[in-house]
């Protein structure tokens, strides 16, 4: 520990609040230095490298979104479940935008493997077991559900439905009732 109490946890913690203050990708060493007035060099005891820091906010982010996750659903089958899951992801991007982004942050293997990744993927894959789908379709709508949580969040992040009608959550609302649907109907030959 430095004078000012840094520690490594303190600062990913520190980090994940400045990714949601100004973005991911400006959470870097330098900043958190300017943050705690230190140098970036005494930073480097406790992280190896921005890359370093990055992957922990990232693993961070996973984490809370798996532990909200998680809470969520618990309990839960079918549409009600995938609403939760949906409904956890969709609240923590807009409440978290940077950690959100923090949680897309490109992993390796290893460090992916030993995440909280996983755990986001058995819980969506519990959730389609209420949906019966099999392999391959299963990871077809794993992909699919990902990308339209992931792609709905950030254009209503950035602002892509507010000079619009209806309400973004109607369109969330009808978005997650035709996810449903289709789940439920998912063709079963290629």
């Amino acid at each position: 520990m430095t004078r000012v109490g840094l520690t490594t946890e303190r600062l990913v913690r520190a980090g994940a609040e400045l990714a949601d203050e100004i973005g991911f990708e400006h959470a870097t060493p330098a900043e958190l230095a300017r943050r705690f007035g230190v140098k970036t060099a005494s930073l480097y005891s406790h992280v190896r490298n921005a890359h370093d820091l990055k992957t922990r906010i990232a693993l961070l982010a996973l984490e809370e979104l798996a532990d909200l996750a998680s809470t969520a659903v618990a309990g839960r089958a079918g549409k009600d479940a995938l609403t939760a899951f949906a409904n956890v992801y969709r609240d923590y991007a807009l409440a978290h935008p940077g950690r959100f982004e923090a949680a897309r942050f490109r992993l390796d293997p290893e460090t992916a493997a030993a995440g909280a990744g996983v755990r986001h993927a058995r819980m969506m894959r519990a959730i389609l077991r209420g949906y019966d789908l099999a392999e391959p379709r299963q990871t077809h709508a794993v992909r699919l559900l990902g990308s339209v949580f992931s792609g709905y969040v950030g254009l209503e992040s950035a602002g892509g439905f507010d000079h619009s009608a209806p309400d973004s959550q109607e369109s969330w609302t009808e978005i997650l009732n035709a996810l449903d649907a289709l789940l439920r109907t998912w063709p079963t030959d290629s």
